[in-house]
C-alpha cells in the first residue's frame, strides 16, 4: 500500500464525492493535503486513518451516552 491517498481514493473509501473531500479539507473537517509536485496533491494515509479512528471513537462515545 502506498503512503499517500488521492482524492479519488478517499472518496471511494468514505463513499463521498471528490468535491466533499476538498470541501472538508478546506473547512478544517478533514486532514489537509500536501503538494508533492506542481499537479500532484495527496493526503497522508496515516493522517486519514487517524481521522477515521477519531470519528469512530466519537461515534462510540455518543452511542454509549445515549444507551446509558
Amino acid at each position: 500500500m502506498s503512503e499517500y491517498l488521492t482524492d479519488l481514493d478517499i472518496a471511494a473509501r468514505l463513499a463521498i464525492s471528490r468535491v466533499t473531500v476538498w470541501r472538508w479539507s478546506e473547512r478544517g473537517h478533514f486532514p489537509r493535503p500536501i503538494r508533492l509536485g506542481a499537479n500532484c496533491t495527496r493526503w497522508r494515509r496515516a493522517e486519514v486513518e487517524a481521522w477515521e479512528e477519531a470519528r469512530a471513537k466519537d461515534a462510540e462515545r455518543r452511542y454509549a451516552k445515549g444507551a446509558a
